[in-house]
């Protein structure tokens, strides 16, 4: 998600919705920002100690040192009072805003605005304030648009560009998204990150639902293509379309089962099989697959549609889904994100050739060995 040397959107430009302890700690690690605030606003106690616990043995990539020395911590534990928890969000926006003024670009991880929330629904109460939905104060939705409008790029007085990031982590009941919180939220920011349970219990992860979440700053598409390549956004296009014809199909499978969907059907599960394992989830904890740079995250996506665009071509002519399916291709491309960097550009270079020679008279060579 990073935009080289115009800063990026996740440490820097405009505010989205969040909610994942190691995908903040990834944010607070990867991203450009160079202060991260993180805000414990009614977090249990155990969160709060293992951040402290954790973010010490985090390296910071850029100057090799522990994260922590650029990382500010404010705890406010659920059994502390409700109108610290109210107090510590605006005391993380102000110190983000101190660091921004001095030129610094600032990263505010807020965990989490629900219950920052219902401190400001338990203060209304016991002022008798006249109620909203849900018992929360009428003002809720002009309450949060004033903490997410104070982040942004500014020009500082002695000439230098800073910023804050607000990174605002909704905890909704139940994982209701129409509660107040989250419809007030999501009417501010105009990014939404949709954790699914179901992944997580999965072990995918980031467990980012790839159809719930959206971005709303179509703006970037012209930097993308600018920038990284200038078919970037259409393949991202091409694979979201992709995987919302796969959950239409998981519905079909679920009824009469894979075989009886027809050969072109099942080279879409293959590839979005592929779109979900090989691209989309990432391991925190490797050394290559915890950061993937943007020129990589192009070549990994254009590999996997060219071979899909690939396999339709050769069953168009002929050739058995159960032949096209059986590559030693699909295995190759899987471990493309655990490859450092010279050997990612040898292993593509050597699949985007095999794709090129794949035809009915030589896939029998490029199949797995039983």
């Amino acid at each position: 998600i990073t935009v080289t040397n115009t800063h990026n959107f996740v440490g820097g430009h405009l505010p989205f919705t969040l909610h994942n302890t190691v995908s903040q700690h990834q944010l607070a690690k990867w991203s450009d920002a160079k202060v991260v605030v993180y805000v414990g606003a009614g977090e249990r106690g155990n969160e709060m100690t293992e951040v402290l616990e954790e973010f010490p043995h985090l390296k910071d990539p850029y100057t090799g040192k522990e994260l922590m020395d650029r990382t500010t911590l404010i705890a406010n534990t659920s059994n502390m009072p409700v109108a610290a928890r109210e107090a510590s969000i605006y005391m993380g926006i102000t110190l983000g805003e101190y660091y921004r003024d001095m030129g610094y670009d600032v990263s505010l991880m807020a965990d989490s605005t629900s219950r920052w929330a219902e401190a400001l629904r338990e203060i209304s109460s016991r002022l008798e304030e006249m109620p909203g939905e849900e018992g929360y104060p009428a003002y809720l939705a002009s309450k949060i648009a004033e903490f997410y409008e104070r982040a942004g790029r500014v020009l500082t007085l002695f000439g230098k560009e800073g910023s804050v990031t607000a990174v605002g982590a909704v905890s909704p009941p139940g994982g209701d998204f129409s509660e107040p919180v989250t419809q007030n939220t999501l009417r501010t920011v105009r990014v939404f990150w949709a954790l699914s349970k179901k992944l997580a219990s999965q072990r995918h992860f980031p467990a980012i639902d790839w159809l719930l979440s959206y971005s709303l700053y179509d703006s970037l598409d012209e930097w993308f293509n600018t920038n990284v390549a200038p078919d970037f956004v259409a393949l991202r296009k091409e694979a979201m379309s992709l995987l919302q014809r796969e959950k239409e199909l998981q519905e079909i499978v679920q009824l009469v089962g894979p075989d009886a969907l027809p050969d072109t059907e099942k080279i879409v599960l293959r590839t979005t099989k592929l779109i979900r394992e090989a691209f989309l989830q990432q391991n925190a904890f490797s050394d290559e697959d915890s950061y993937c740079p943007l020129d990589k995250q192009y070549r990994m996506l254009k590999a996997i549609i060219t071979l899909h665009h690939k396999l339709l071509e050769l069953h168009d002519k002929g050739v058995p889904a159960i032949t096209i399916l059986n590559l030693r291709l699909y295995a190759t491309i899987d471990r493309f994100k655990y490859f450092n960097k010279e050997e990612f550009a040898k292993q593509y270079n050597d699949v985007m050739n095999t794709i090129k020679a794949l035809s009915p008279e030589t896939i029998s060579q490029f199949l797995k060995e039983e």
